[in-house]
């Protein structure tokens, strides 16, 4: 399975009755030129943007990127800043979890399948895994 484009996500928006607005393009945008390994929260969404000149409301942001996630573009994450992020919906093979240290909030990507004991290995000690 391949990686949304922004065409394919059009066709699916036109199918459920929405439309992608120059704003939600944008919005994709960001998430297919960000670092593989980065997420964002609205807000940071919300100031990049608006560091590009973008004028785009943060509700805005947040309508986007709950229908988004509903539609399994985006991911979201609940890490331990205590706010959501979100990140592309990348297919296998470049899936992905995560793991939060309860200590000190890192979060640590893990990019190879991981079995159900080691995830409850994992969260056991230190970290939680997501």
């Amino acid at each position: 399975m391949a990686l949304d484009t922004t065409a394919s996500i059009k066709k699916k928006l036109n199918s459920r009755g929405w439309r992608m607005t120059p704003q939600r393009e944008k919005i994709l945008d960001v998430f297919y030129n960000l670092p593989q390994g980065n997420h964002l929260s609205a807000e940071e969404l919300h100031n990049l943007l608006d560091e590009q000149g973008e004028n785009i409301s943060l509700s805005t942001i947040y309508r986007s990127v709950k229908l988004m996630t509903k539609m399994r573009v985006l991911l979201e994450l609940e890490l331990a800043e205590g706010h959501k992020h979100y990140e592309l919906n990348h297919p296998y093979p470049h899936h992905h979890h995560h793991i939060v240290c309860i200590q000190c909030n890192k979060t640590i990507e893990l990019r190879r399948f991981y079995s159900q004991a080691q995830f409850k290995t994992v969260s056991e000690g230190r970290f939680s895994a997501n």
